[in-house]
C-alpha cells in the first residue's frame, strides 16, 4: 500500500524547485529582452537605411526636377498648338461658308440670321411637308451657334456675343414653332378632303428624319369612337365622350430635339489678356532690337544719297552698308515674329490650362428647386426629344363652289381646346372631364436603362414636372409608353443622368498611330469609343454582355460634338460640375487629377492605361492606376501591369500588385520616383515607345486628354 502512495516533496525541494523555476524564468525573459533588442535595433538599421537611401532619392529627384519639367513643359506645349489650329479651324469654316455661296445665312453674323427669319416670316401658305424640308436648315443653323457657344473657349468670347447667339438661337426656335402651328392649321382645313372612307375622320402621318407629325380630326364627332389609333402605329389617345362628341383635333407633333427647355448659361468667361501684353512685349522688343548706331548708318547713307559727286568706292561703301541694313531689319523682324510667337504660345498654353481644370472642379452648391415635383435638370436628361400634344379647334373646312375652294379663314390662327374647361358648374369635374389616356413610341436610337419617367411642361413656371401624370406603364419590347395626362402639352421621357456612374472599371490603350481605344463599363453597359487625331467614334455599345447596333457607330466628330451625340441617345459618362451631389465619388484634387490626365494624353500613343482598386484607398491628393507599353495589336496579358501613384508633382511605382492583399505606398525596389510621368515610364520602356510619345500629333493629344477631363475616370471610377 505504501508503494503506490506518491513520495511527498519536501519543503526544501519544493522551494529548490520554485528558485529553478524562477532562474529559468528570469533567463527566458533576458533572452527575450535581448532579441527584442536585438531586432528593435535591425528594425532601427533598415529604418536608418530606408531614409538614408529615400532621401538620396529625393535629393537625386530634386537635382534634375527642374530639367525633368523643362522637359515636360517642351511636351505639353501640344495644347496650345492644339488650341491655335483649332482657332484657325474654326476661322477656315468661316471663309469656307463665305465661298461657297450656297444661300444659307452665317448664323455668327447678325445681319445675315435676321435677314433670313425676316425672309421666311414673310413667307406664306406652305405646308407642312415643305415647312419640314426648310426645318432642317433652321436645324443647322441652331446647331452652329450652339456648337460656336460650347467650342469657342471662354476667353474668346464676349459678353455681347453670347447674348446675340443665344437670341438668334430662340428667335429661331420660336419661328420654327410657329410655321409648324401654321402648317398644321393649313393642313386641318382640308380635313374633309383627306377623310377617312371608314371612320369618316382623318387621320395623317408625316414621317421626317427630326420631326414627326400625327393629327386626327373628329369630323363624324360619333361618341362611341374613343379610342384614336395611328395606322400601323400603337401610337395614340383614349379620349373622354366630351372630346369625341366635339369638334377638335388631336395632334401628337414629335420632335427629336429639345427646343422647349431653357438654355443652359455659358461659363462666365475667364478674365484672361493676351493681346495686350504681346503689344507690348514686341513694343519693347521693337525699341530694344533696332541698334542707335544702325538708324545713323541709315541716316547718313541718305544723305550721302542726296550728293550728287560721290566717287565710285563711296557708292560701293554705301551699296554695302543698305545691304547690311536690310539684312538686321529682317533679322530683327524675324526675331519680333519668334518673340511674338512664343509669348503668345505661353500665354494660350495658361488659358487652356485654366479652361482645362474648370472642367475637373467641382461645384461649391447645389442647384436648389423650390417647387415640389420639379424636374432637377441636373440629376435628370430629357432623352427622345418632346412630344407636343395639343387639342385643337376644328378650323372651318374647305368648301368646292363652282369649280373653287372657299374657305373662311378666323382671326387668331390656330386655337388651342381648352380640356379641361378653366370654370364649370358640374361638382363631379373628374368624371365628366377625366385625364386622357396617351400612347407614345420612344425613340428607336434612345437607350432607357430603366423605365422612363414621364415630365410634363410648365408654361408658367418655366419648367418640367411630374405631377399631372398617372397610371405610367412601359412595353419595352414595343418601346411603347402608357399614360393618362391630365392636361395636354408638352411631354417628354426622362432619365437619371448618373445611372451610368460611378464607373465600375476603365481602360486606354493605344491601337495605331495617333490611335486609342478607351473603354468605359458600368453596371449597365461596356462602352468603347476611338480617338484619332481630333475625331473621335462610337466603335461599340454591349448591353447585358450583349452587342448592341447604334445610330453612332462608325461616325466620326469633334469631341464635343460627340459627348453631345452620346448624351442624346443615353449613354452619359461625361459628369458635369454638379455630379458629386448625386454620386458617391472617389473625389480627388482638380489640379492633381488635371496633371494626370494631361500626362496620360501624352503617354498614350504607346502606353495603355487602366484602372486600378487601389485608387479608392489612397488619399485625395495621389491617383493610382495601371500602366504597360503596348506597342502591338496583341492583348495586353495580365502579369504585363504595373501600378503607379501620382501626386501631380511626383511619379513612383508601387511595390504592391492589383491583386495583393494589404495596400501599400511602398516604392518598388530598384526602382526611382520622378517628377513626371513621362520621365519615371522612361526607367523602365523601350526607345521606340518613347520616340512614338514625342512624335505624336498635338491634335490626337488633345483630343485624348479632352475625353479624360470629360469622362473623369480617376474620381468617377
Amino acid at each position: 500500500m505504501s508503494g503506490d502512495k506518491k513520495k511527498k516533496i519536501t519543503k526544501t525541494e519544493r522551494l529548490k524547485q520554485l528558485q529553478e523555476e524562477e532562474e529559468k524564468r528570469q533567463k527566458e525573459e533576458e533572452e527575450a529582452r535581448l532579441k527584442r533588442e536585438k531586432e528593435d535595433l535591425e528594425k532601427l538599421e533598415i529604418k536608418r537605411i530606408e531614409n538614408e537611401k529615400w532621401q538620396q532619392l529625393e535629393a537625386k529627384d530634386l537635382e534634375r526636377r527642374s530639367e525633368e519639367l523643362e522637359e515636360l513643359y517642351f511636351l505639353e506645349c501640344c495644347y496650345p498648338k492644339a488650341e491655335k489650329l483649332k482657332q484657325d479651324i474654326r476661322l477656315l469654316s468661316q471663309w469656307k461658308h463665305y465661298i461657297q455661296c450656297d444661300g444659307s445665312p452665317d448664323p455668327s453674323i447678325p445681319q445675315e440670321i435676321n435677314t433670313f427669319i425676316s425672309l421666311w416670316k414673310e413667307e406664306i401658305n406652305e405646308t407642312f411637308e415643305e415647312v419640314v424640308e426648310k426645318s432642317k436648315l433652321v436645324l443647322n443653323l441652331i446647331e452652329k451657334l450652339k456648337l460656336i457657344l460650347l467650342e469657342t473657349p471662354s476667353y474668346d468670347l464676349q459678353d455681347k456675343t453670347i447674348k446675340q447667339y443665344q437670341t438668334s438661337i430662340l428667335e429661331l426656335q420660336e419661328l420654327l414653332h410657329l410655321k409648324f402651328n401654321i402648317a398644321t392649321e393649313i393642313l386641318l382645313r382640308q380635313a374633309s378632303t383627306l377623310a377617312d372612307l371608314d371612320s369618316g375622320n382623318m387621320e395623317k402621318i408625316i414621317k421626317d428624319e427630326y420631326v414627326t407629325l400625327y393629327v386626327w380630326a373628329n369630323l363624324k364627332k360619333n361618341p362611341r369612337y374613343r379610342s384614336v389609333r395611328f395606322s400601323e402605329t400603337q401610337i395614340g389617345f383614349e379620349i373622354p365622350r366630351v372630346l369625341a362628341t366635339s369638334d377638335i383635333a388631336l395632334r401628337l407633333l414629335h420632335t427629336h430635339y429639345d427646343h422647349v427647355t431653357p438654355l443652359r448659361p455659358v461659363p462666365a468667361p475667364l478674365n484672361v489678356k493676351h493681346t495686350p501684353i504681346i503689344t507690348e512685349v514686341v513694343k519693347e522688343e521693337e525699341k530694344s532690337a533696332v541698334d542707335p548706331s544702325t538708324s545713323k548708318e541709315v541716316q547718313e547713307g541718305s544723305k550721302q544719297q542726296e550728293n550728287v559727286s560721290i566717287s565710285a568706292d563711296e557708292e560701293e561703301v554705301k551699296v554695302e552698308e543698305e545691304g547690311d541694313v536690310e539684312l538686321q531689319k529682317s533679322a530683327v523682324a524675324e526675331d519680333l515674329e519668334a518673340t511674338k510667337y512664343q509669348m503668345e504660345m505661353k500665354l494660350l498654353s495658361e488659358t487652356v490650362l485654366a479652361a482645362q481644370l474648370l472642367l475637373v472642379e467641382n461645384a461649391q452648391e447645389k442647384p436648389e428647386y423650390f417647387e415640389k415635383n420639379e424636374v432637377d435638370l441636373c440629376q435628370f436628361t430629357i432623352l427622345g426629344g418632346v412630344y407636343h400634344l395639343d387639342i385643337l379647334e376644328l378650323p372651318p373646312q374647305c368648301k368646292p363652289v363652282k369649280g373653287w375652294m372657299i374657305v373662311e379663314i378666323p382671326k387668331g390662327g390656330l386655337k388651342k381646346y381648352i380640356y379641361p374647361p378653366e370654370t364649370t358648374e358640374d361638382l363631379e369635374t373628374e368624371n365628366v372631364f377625366p385625364p386622357i389616356e396617351v400612347m407614345l413610341q420612344v425613340q428607336e436610337n434612345v437607350i432607357f436603362f430603366e423605365e422612363p419617367m414621364v415630365a410634363r411642361w410648365d408654361l408658367e413656371g418655366k419648367h418640367w414636372r411630374t405631377d399631372g401624370i398617372s397610371n405610367i406603364s412601359y412595353n419595352s419590347e414595343g418601346r411603347l409608353v402608357t399614360f393618362s395626362l391630365e392636361t395636354f402639352g408638352p411631354v417628354t421621357l426622362i432619365q437619371d443622368t448618373h445611372i451610368n456612374m460611378p464607373y465600375q472599371s476603365w481602360e486606354l490603350r493605344p491601337l495605331q498611330a495617333n490611335e486609342v481605344l478607351l473603354t468605359v463599363t458600368t453596371v449597365f453597359t461596356e462602352i468603347q469609343i476611338k480617338i484619332k487625331e481630333n475625331l473621335c467614334m462610337l466603335a461599340s455599345v454591349k448591353l447585358k454582355d450583349k452587342e448592341h447596333c447604334s445610330t453612332l457607330q462608325g461616325k466620326w466628330m469633334t469631341p464635343i460634338t460627340f459627348i453631345i451625340a452620346l448624351k442624346e441617345v443615353g449613354l452619359n459618362i461625361f459628369p458635369s460640375g454638379y455630379s458629386h451631389f448625386y454620386v458617391v465619388i472617389n473625389n480627388k484634387v482638380p489640379l492633381v487629377e488635371l496633371n494626370a490626365y494631361r500626362q496620360m494624353a501624352l503617354l498614350s500613343s504607346s502606353f495603355a492605361f487602366g484602372w486600378s482598386r487601389w485608387n479608392l484607398r489612397c488619399d485625395s491628393n495621389k491617383v493610382i492606376f495601371k500602366v504597360t507599353e503596348h506597342l502591338t495589336s496583341e492583348p495586353i496579358p495580365h502579369s504585363s501591369w504595373v501600378l503607379l501613384m501620382f501626386s501631380g508633382d511626383r511619379a513612383q511605382r508601387l511595390k504592391i500588385s492589383e491583386y495583393s492583399e494589404v495596400y501599400s505606398e511602398a516604392l518598388k525596389d530598384e526602382t526611382e520616383f520622378h517628377s513626371t510621368l513621362f520621365h519615371l515610364v522612361k526607367d523602365f520602356s523601350s526607345e521606340e515607345a518613347i520616340e512614338k510619345i514625342r512624335s505624336a500629333n498635338c491634335q490626337f493629344i488633345d483630343s485624348v486628354c479632352q475625353m479624360l477631363l470629360s469622362t473623369r475616370l480617376l474620381s468617377y471610377s
